[in-house]
């Protein structure tokens, strides 16, 4: 199965306030593994830069004022993602600028059941524990040490690892059974493999023989002395 994974860099943690897409970066994944594929792209918010959000990505307004809109890339975008799940790291607020940018320029929003969040799986897994991306990558021994700050496409990149991890490692799929179970809402009912048919064998004899009790019983009557069972 195709899945992307995916991050995006914003202006700020609102799309409805004014805060717009910045930067995605984008993974693709056949079967749980990453095939090279990518996407990558920043985009000319038209507005500032709050000093906050410039901190956690190092993207200033003047660097982005020579980027393309959004508007400009979006045919590429959706091309990209086709009709892929899209996996992300709190994916309501990806998913949330990602529809806000395909809005304003016109453009159908992308079905909200597509979306696939890791948060939301990990606190399964590890209830409890630190959820951000770094717990995980630190959780998993995945190397993050060149993430000095946050950018789109090295967060995805990072994600479809702890994605990996999170859905059943490295392993996934490895099966040593016939497993016929569906996938639909019967998915987590006991599953019972089927009986294997097997010749039946006629007991084999284990009884001593009359000479190996002999010899056993002379070997008790010169090595036993005063049995205890004897008197």
């Amino acid at each position: 199965m195709r899945e992307v994974i995916f991050d995006t860099e914003t202006t700020g943690l609102d799309p409805k306030t004014g805060d717009r897409m910045v930067e995605i970066g984008c993974v693709e994944m056949v079967g749980r593994v990453e095939t090279g594929r990518t996407f990558h792209a920043y985009f000319n918010p038209e507005r500032d830069m709050p000093a906050e959000a410039e901190k956690v990505h190092g993207l200033s307004a003047a660097f982005l004022a020579t980027k393309p809109r959004f508007a400009d890339t979006a045919d590429e975008l959706l091309a990209f993602l086709g009709d892929a799940p899209l996996v992300a790291h709190n994916a309501g607020f990806d998913m949330g600028f990602l529809n806000n940018e395909l809005t304003l320029c016109g453009r159908a929003p992308i079905d909200m059941a597509r979306m696939i969040d890791t948060v939301a799986i990990a606190r399964r897994k590890h209830p409890g524990a630190k959820l951000s991306l770094d717990a995980l990558c630190t959780r998993y021994g995945i190397d993050r040490s060149h993430r000095v700050k946050h950018g789109a496409l090295l967060d995805a990149e990072l994600l479809a690892q702890v994605y990996v991890e999170l859905t059943g490692g490295r392993q996934i799929g490895l099966e040593l059974v016939d497993d016929t179970r569906g996938s639909g809402p019967g998915d987590n009912a006991p599953w019972h493999k089927p009986a294997v048919s097997r010749q039946r064998r006629e007991p084999r004899p284990h009884a001593a023989s009359p000479e190996e009790r002999a010899r056993w019983e002379a070997f008790l009557a010169a090595e036993v002395k005063e049995a205890l069972w004897t008197r």
